[in-house]
């Protein structure tokens, strides 16, 4: 009897600690939508990211139209959720653009390969590649 007695409250043990470990564990945080290369962020292509100094107001772009023709949004996906740094803003054409701390992410049109910052710099030095 009292080894049937233990068993019994070993299983009742193992399930009560298996039940608590399963509640305890968080769901994973959403991927990243950029990751860092060089000790730049670069998008799934591997294009470098880059920030633009005229985007002085929290949650808005200001490169749109011809602008955002040369520095294309980091657009997101459908169903993508923001989290931690990463946020999500909506551009004055509706889109949503990721960005980081705050600051909206760009591609420069004119990098043509994973690896290129030749967007460094340019428009009197308002673009800068974007850096975790």
């Amino acid at each position: 009897m009292q080894t049937r007695q233990i068993a019994l409250r070993s299983i009742i043990a193992v399930v009560i600690v298996s039940a608590l470990a399963a509640c305890s564990s968080a769901p994973p945080a959403p991927p990243a939508p950029a990751k860092v290369a060089d000790g730049v962020f670069v998008d799934s292509k591997g294009m470098t990211l880059y920030t633009f100094d005229r985007d002085t107001t929290p949650g808005k772009s200001a490169c749109n139209g011809n602008c955002a023709t040369n520095w294309p949004p980091l657009f997101v996906a459908d169903g993508a959720t923001a989290s931690g740094d990463w946020s999500i803003i909506t551009r004055d054409d509706g889109k949503k653009q990721w960005a980081y701390k705050g600051r909206p992410l760009y591609l420069w049109a004119k990098d043509m390969k994973p690896g290129d910052k030749t967007g460094e710099g340019m428009a009197s030095n308002t673009w800068h590649v974007a850096k975790p």
